[in-house]
């Protein structure tokens, strides 16, 4: 007996033979389309989140083989020239980069804002005449918060924050992209190793705030919704690169970071985590293996889900200039943080529907 389903197909097979009765090959493989008659404005939301999600996942790939195919076509001209650009400039982003406000204030993250929806929750007052470092948590699997927060204008980062000016930190491989290096300079990124993190707030004057996401890759593979691991026990870069030039730490919560993607269970211990963990040792990017819905229906894909994000920013942590912190002071500014971080997270967790009961675990 086979039947069908309008939004999908459900098999169901009965019978019986030698070895017994055949038990339903698939008892519901459901698709739950997205209506026909959905609103333009939803549909521009999904169209930007869509670009996003490729320039976060596709983007460099694509630049990378471009770069390398012209050379073989009659624009080969385009790859050289490009070359030599690129050698110019190649000190460029870790001096700070070179953003363009243009882009970052485009109508279109408006639209990536609004699909969430993804908000900026301010608690204090940050003075411009101080440089900042933002110690951002949690990763979640594609930092979404903080890109849409920290590397664009559409949830009011400079209304919020007058004087201040956002420098987010990726990973220094995809600076060796062509191509894609500019665009992500264009957005205010900058590489995540200590010369270029440092670069803002020794070179720069005053009122730089440095976005660091602070778990980084192996932080991603625990972005589970429900989970709220921070992966900080044991890291103290970040507070020491603070003391060094002097900059306040500002603890900064996004909840529902990690609700907007489902992934694969990987637990400590099992093989898939042993080997995401291995992949991520020798490439320096992990491999979480997510999933959430489709453009146009809703059961599988890779576009998150429309959940909210509210992207907390905590109250400054005065920080003295030490260019030399012994251990002790090190780790008493640690444990400073820590303790902020987690009295902002249970200030504010009752606001965005987390238990009462939950809390912040350090790993």
């Amino acid at each position: 007996m086979v039947r069908l389903y309008a939004h999908g197909v459900a098999v169901q097979e009965q019978g019986c033979s030698a070895f017994g009765c055949v038990p339903s090959l698939v008892e519901n493989m459901k698709i739950d389309f997205a209506p026909i008659d959905v609103p333009l404005q939803r549909r521009l939301q999904t169209a930007t989140v869509l670009q996003w999600v490729y320039s976060f996942l596709g983007l460099a790939p694509t630049c990378i083989f471009l770069f390398f195919y012209l050379l073989f076509t009659r624009y080969w001209l385009i790859s050289v020239l490009y070359f030599v650009w690129w050698f110019i400039d190649y000190d460029t982003p870790g001096r700070g980069g070179r953003r363009v406000p243009l882009l970052c204030g485009l109508k279109l993250w408006g639209y990536m804002r609004d699909y969430f929806p993804i908000k900026l929750v301010k608690t204090a007052d940050l003075d411009p005449r101080h440089n900042y470092v933002f110690g951002f948590h949690p990763h979640g699997v594609l930092v979404a918060g903080a890109f849409a927060n920290f590397c664009t204008y559409a949830t009011g980062f400079r209304q919020l924050f007058p004087g201040l000016t956002s420098y987010m930190l990726m990973l220094p491989l995809w600076f060796r992209a062509p191509f894609f290096r500019d665009y992500i300079m264009c957005a205010g990124l900058i590489p995540s190793n200590k010369e270029s993190a440092s670069y803002p707030l020794s070179q720069m004057g005053v009122g730089n705030a440095v976005v660091i996401a602070v778990g980084g890759a192996p932080e991603a593979l625990d972005a589970h919704p429900g989970s709220y691991n921070v992966m900080l026990a044991k890291r103290k870069g970040f507070i020491k690169m603070a003391m060094e030039n002097g900059a306040h730490l500002v603890p900064v919560f996004s909840f529902g970071e990690n609700e907007v993607f489902d992934q694969v269970e990987n637990p400590r211990g099992t093989w898939l985590r042993w080997l995401q963990e291995r992949l991520q040792s020798i490439m320096g990017i992990s491999l979480p293996l997510f999933h959430a819905r489709g453009i146009f229906q809703y059961s599988f894909g890779l576009m998150p889900y429309r959940k909210s994000i509210n992207t907390v920013v905590g109250r400054p942590i005065r920080v003295e200039r030490n260019v030399k912190p012994t251990a002790e002071e090190l780790d008493a500014l640690h444990q400073q943080y820590m303790d902020d971080l987690s009295t902002l997270f249970e200030e504010h967790k009752g606001n965005y529907g987390v238990d009462k009961d939950t809390h912040l675990i350090f790993v």
